[in-house]
C-alpha cells in the first residue's frame, strides 16, 4: 500500500470544480443553520443545540492568546456544500469525480488491505462508509454521524458536545452550529479491534469550510485504533477547517487516535480534540501536521478516573509563511493518573513552530506523574521556534518532569551522508526523518511512510 500513497504537489492540489458549489453561499446565519438541520432531517434537540451554539459564536471574540487570526474573514467562508445526495453503498457508486480524488489518495486500496473500516467525506458530505462484517457482528457501530444522530439517538445525545462544550472558544461554538458529517464510532465492552479504522476528510472547493464531528465511545475493556487523514488543494483563497473530535474512554479501555494532516497553505486548521478517560483507561494521541497557513491544535486528555493515563505524541512542520501552533493539554483530575507528552517541531524558510501546552494537576490528583518533552529543529537562521508550557500543579505529591531543546542539523551528519552519495536535500530529509522517528514508529507502516514522504516534499530546495 505504501507505494500507492503518493505525496506530491499535484496530488494535494488537484480539485474538481463542481455544480454543487453554485448553490452554496458564504457566511453563516440562522437561516443557514436551519437549512443544514432541515436537509439532514435532524431531530429537534439537535437544531436547538445548533441555534444555541450560533448565539454563543456571535457573541464570542476571536482567540487572542495564540497566532493572529485577524486576516481570516469568516464572512467569505462557505460553511455548507452538499456534494451528493445520500451515501454510496459501495465504492463504485461514488460519483466519478469524487471517486477519482479519493482513488488517488489510496483510500479504497487501504480499505481492502489494512483497515477494519473506512469513511470518506467530501466537503460537508460523507460519501462512503463501511465496516467489516465480523465487527458488525460484535456490535461495533461505525457510521456517518449524520446517520447516527437519527439512528442511535440514545447513544449520541448524551455525549455530543459534552467533552467539547460550545463555550470552550469561538470556533467550538461555530462548530456546534454548522457541523456536518464526520464519524460515529461505538465499541462495545470487551471488543478489541486490532486493525485500524480510518476516516478521510477532503476539502476540495475554493473558500470552503469543513466542520466534521468525530464522536467515539469506547466501552469498558474495549480496544481500537482510529486514523483520520485530511487534505485540501491550494487556491490562493483562505479556507477553514474547524472540526471537532470527542472521545470517551471507559474503565479499563484503550484507544489510539492518529491523524496525518496535509492542508494547503491557504487553510486555517483550527481543530478541537478532547478525550475523557476513566478509571485505569488509556488514551493515545499520535499526530502529524503539515501545510496550512495557520494551525492551532492542542489535543486534550481529561483524566477523570483513578489510574487513568494518556500519551501525546506529535510532530509539526512549519515552512515559509506558516505558523504551526500545536501542543497538548492534560488535566489530571483523579489519583495516580499519568501523562506523557512528546512533541517534535521542524521550522524552515522562516516558518514558525510553537509548542503551547497545558498540564493541570487538581487538588485530588494524588501521586500524579507527568513527563513533557519538546524538541525543536531549526533548519536555518530565519526560522522560529517557541516553547510555551503551562504547569498548574495543585497537589504536592505530583511528580513533574519537563524537558525542552532546540537545535540545528549537524553539519558532520550532512557531510557523512553526502559522502555516501546522497544529495544535500536528501541527506537533510534523512536527518529530519530520524528526528521525528519516535512519532512515526507509532503509526502503521503505510502511514509512517506517508509522513516521511511529506517531510521529503517539505525539504525540497531547503538546503544550499
Amino acid at each position: 500500500m505504501a507505494e500507492d500513497l503518493k505525496t506530491n504537489d499535484s496530488l494535494w492540489d488537484e480539485y474538481n470544480p463542481s455544480e454543487y458549489m453554485r448553490s452554496a453561499k458564504s457566511g453563516v446565519d440562522e437561516a443557514l443553520v436551519r437549512r443544514i438541520s432541515l436537509e439532514k432531517e435532524e431531530p429537534e434537540w439537535m437544531l436547538s443545540r445548533r441555534l444555541a451554539a450560533l448565539a454563543i459564536f456571535k457573541e464570542m471574540p476571536l482567540p487572542t492568546w495564540g497566532p493572529d487570526l485577524s486576516r481570516l474573514d469568516l464572512d467569505k467562508i462557505t460553511y455548507y456544500a452538499k456534494a451528493m445526495e445520500g451515501q454510496a453503498q459501495s465504492w463504485d457508486d461514488v460519483p466519478i469525480d469524487i471517486k477519482n480524488t479519493f482513488d488517488k489518495l489510496g483510500i479504497p486500496k487501504a480499505e481492502q488491505e489494512v483497515l477494519a473500516g473506512v469513511g470518506a467525506q467530501y466537503e460537508s458530505t460523507v460519501v462512503y462508509h463501511s465496516l467489516k462484517a465480523e465487527f458488525k457482528r460484535q456490535g461495533v457501530i461505525f457510521e456517518d454521524l449524520d446517520v447516527a444522530v437519527k439512528k442511535y439517538p440514545e447513544l449520541v445525545q448524551p455525549y455530543f458536545m459534552k467533552a467539547m462544550p460550545v463555550s470552550l472558544h469561538k470556533f467550538a461554538a461555530l462548530h456546534g452550529a454548522v457541523w456536518s458529517g464526520g464519524t460515529f464510532l461505538y465499541i462495545p465492552a470487551g471488543v478489541k479491534i486490532k486493525e485500524p479504522l480510518q476516516a478521510y476528510f477532503r476539502m476540495n472547493a475554493k473558500g470552503m469550510g469543513q466542520f466534521e464531528h468525530t464522536l467515539i465511545i469506547v466501552e469498558s475493556g474495549a480496544q481500537a485504533h482510529y486514523i483520520e487523514g485530511c487534505s485540501a488543494p491550494r487556491y490562493g483563497v483562505d479556507s477553514l477547517h474547524a472540526g471537532g473530535v470527542e472521545i470517551y474512554v471507559k474503565e479499563g479501555a484503550r484507544f489510539r487516535y492518529s491523524s496525518v494532516e496535509s492542508w494547503s497553505k491557504d487553510a486555517y486548521n483550527l481543530n478541537t480534540k478532547r478525550a475523557i478517560v476513566e478509571k485505569k483507561a488509556h488514551m493515545e494521541w499520535v499526530g502529524g501536521n503539515f501545510g496550512s497557513n495557520t494551525t492551532m491544535l492542542y489535543p486534550c486528555s481529561i483524566l477523570v478516573g483513578e489510574g487513568a493515563s494518556a500519551d501525546h505524541l506529535g510532530v509539526a512542520f512549519a515552512n515559509q509563511g506558516q505558523i504551526q501552533d500545536t501542543g497538548a493539554k492534560v488535566i489530571h483530575a483523579a489519583p495516580r493518573t499519568t501523562s506523557n507528552i512528546v512533541m517534535k517541531s521542524i521550522s524552515k524558510n522562516g516558518g514558525k513552530s510553537v509548542y503551547r501546552g497545558l498540564v493541570e494537576v487538581g487538588p485530588g490528583a494524588e501521586d500524579a506523574a507527568v513527563s513533557v518533552k519538546c524538541d525543536a529543529l531549526l533548519l536555518d537562521e530565519f526560522s522560529i521556534s517557541d516553547t510555551i508550557p503551562v504547569m498548574k500543579i495543585n497537589n504536592a505529591s505530583a511528580t513533574i518532569a519537563h524537558e525542552a531543546s532546540a537545535g540545528k542539523i549537524n553539519a558532520e551528519d550532512l557531510f557523512y551522508l553526502r559522502s555516501r552519495g546522497l544529495k544535500e536535500a536528501e541527506a537533510a530529509a534523512m536527518v529530519v526523518n530520524g528526528f521525528i522517528e519516535p512519532i512515526t514508529k507509532e503509526l502503521p507502516l503505510e502511514y509512517s511512510v506517508e509522513m516521511n514522504r511529506m517531510v521529503e516534499l517539505e525539504m525540497e530546495n531547503s538546503v544550499g
